[in-house]
């Protein structure tokens, strides 16, 4: 499998010629859903959730299918019947060749006074790559590659450290971090590197990664 990291919390992965998408949002790049054979969002926050752009995608290939959560496929599936289809915590299935589980039921909380939305992770290939979204969901699996939500409204370093300490993987990518400074990347790198219990690497916006 190929990992290939867009940016904020965009990632693509390959496998047998096939390309799985997950959050082509509005941080990442406007091409990020460009030839994928499936599309995995994990919540409606446009940092993850662009219309625009997975419309495109599955106008462009009637192929492609799109797993999400109620709020975004409420929206998207009307126009794609029996494209778009609606998960929640506990659900698996397969799209583009890979088998996905989904983990989670709510984003985590930015503020006591916002309302929490849905959100879910998606656990990929028996636990060899985990997606959480915005939230710090530990799947009920061992998981071998973490893409940890580095930078965030949300949380703080300790409670990524913390997170990653939970999981166990045997590595951790950074993601959701578009808001985070070239400065202070750093910062993250020795404190994540030194503190989590696992193998802390860092992919740039393009770069590319043989799991």
């Amino acid at each position: 499998m190929r990992l290939t990291k867009k940016t904020h919390a965009c990632v693509r992965l390959e496998k047998d010629g096939l390309t799985l998408v997950i959050d082509p949002g509005g941080f990442s790049e406007p091409d990020a859903a460009v030839g994928a054979d499936a599309l995995l969002v994990t919540h409606e926050h446009p940092d993850h959730f662009h219309e625009g752009r997975l419309r495109a995608a599955l106008e462009a290939d009637p192929a492609v299918g799109l797993w999400t959560l109620a709020a975004v496929a409420d929206r998207l599936s009307p126009a794609f019947p029996g494209r778009v289809h609606t998960v929640g915590h506990g659900d698996t299935f397969t799209a583009a060749g890979f088998d996905v589980q989904v983990h989670g039921e709510l984003h985590a909380v930015i503020h006591p006074d916002l309302p929490r939305i849905t959100n879910v992770g998606y656990l990929v290939d028996g636990g060899r790559i985990f997606h959480p979204g915005d939230a710090l969901t530990v799947p009920d699996h061992p998981v071998e590659t973490l893409l940890a939500p580095v930078h965030a409204p949300w949380n703080k370093v300790a409670e990524i450290i913390e997170y990653v300490r939970e999981v166990r993987p045997q590595r951790v990518y950074d993601i959701h971090d578009a808001l985070l400074t070239d400065l202070a990347r750093p910062i993250y790198d020795t404190l994540l590197g030194n503190l989590s219990g696992a193998e802390h690497l860092r992919l740039a916006p393009g770069g590319d990664a043989d799991l």
